[in-house]
């Protein structure tokens, strides 16, 4: 069925304003914003970079002492801070989060979804409940804020950012379930996007490669798991193969501040992108054949915290120790 040429005009018109509207530049200055996994990693970057353009900042995490001492940093540097203890995966926790930034700040205006879990092994060591669990963190998580913030975000036209990754772009062998919800965030995101356009509110998507935020420390590390952590948490901190976290906070607000729909941070993550599009057969075949040169499975499929299996290799990276004090990763 052929449609009529004034509806395709009106469309076509309909979807030139959304562009121009969401697309428009977006002060920072006085905005309210609030954080998940604020208080450490790319999350606190985020944070001093949106607080240096003049925003007020709640930060939400698990611990209170991670989050004061990032509180007090950022508040020495002349910043408007809030704080919120509470866990993501707790409704009523994301609900007390907007009411507290909204009655902090007289409002709010931008949701940056950053909290986020990683389990780095072989899949054959992942669990169905490994898969649920970073699913419920990485993927409803962000849902279930930024549904709890609409009613804010609307009467503030605001904006929302969703942290994905890479790998939402290109599964990662060795990072099954962490890439399942990254790939599931992704799509969240561009739904969003569509839907939200009409109340005015914009919504963005980052997908970053590697980052130096010292967080690998934090990943479940599975199988042979001071072989793993010690090739994961090396490759996190490689110079060019990885950014600096200042760095990709400052281009992942960039790409808020202009309003662009999904956006790739790196390099890296720029050329897998295209890769993959122009020859997923190849990119296949490369990401099985790292498969093979990976350590194997084990028996076992006990997770432990990358900081409990560090080594001489990880323990003497000077990037890696660097990023740790840097982004209050202890």
């Amino acid at each position: 069925m052929r449609l009529p040429k004034r509806l395709l005009l009106a469309a076509g018109i309909g979807a030139l304003s959304a562009r121009r509207l969401l697309s428009a530049p977006y002060p920072l200055g006085g905005k309210s914003v609030l954080i998940t996994g604020g208080s450490r990693g790319l999350g606190l970057a985020l944070a001093r970079e949106f607080t240096a353009r003049g925003a007020k900042v709640t930060l939400m995490a698990r611990t209170g002492d991670a989050l004061e001492r990032a509180a007090q940093e950022l508040r020495a540097s002349g910043a408007a801070v809030h704080t919120v203890v509470g866990d993501i995966t707790v409704a009523a926790d994301l609900e007390r989060a907007v009411e507290e930034t909204a009655r902090a700040h007289g409002g709010l205006d931008v949701v940056v979804n950053n909290a986020g879990l990683i389990q780095v092994g072989p899949l054959e060591n992942m669990t169905e409940a490994n898969f649920r669990e970073v699913m419920e963190v990485n993927a409803f998580a962000p849902l279930c804020l930024t549904r709890a913030a609409l009613p804010l975000l609307r009467a503030a036209r605001g904006r929302v950012l969703i942290v994905a990754s890479v790998g939402g772009k290109v599964a990662v062998p060795h990072l099954g379930p962490y890439s399942m919800s990254k790939f599931a965030v992704t799509g969240l995101g561009q739904a969003l996007r569509a839907e939200l356009a009409r109340d005015g509110v914009g919504v963005t998507t980052v997908c970053p490669s590697l980052m130096q935020t010292g967080s690998a420390r934090h990943a479940e590390v599975k199988g042979r798991q001071e072989r793993e952590y010690a090739l994961f948490a090396t490759v996190d901190n490689v110079p060019v193969v990885s950014l600096d976290a200042a760095t990709a906070a400052r281009r992942i607000v960039d790409v808020l501040v202009r309003g662009d729909a999904e956006a790739m941070i790196g390099g890296p993550a720029l050329l897998l992108r295209y890769a993959q599009a122009l020859a997923p057969q190849l990119v296949a075949d490369v990401m099985a054949l790292t498969n093979r040169l990976l350590p194997g499975p084990t028996p076992s499929n006990e997770g432990v915290r990358g900081a409990n299996v560090e080594t001489p290799v990880t323990q003497n990276n000077p990037i890696k120790r660097a990023a740790e004090a840097a982004h209050n990763e202890g």
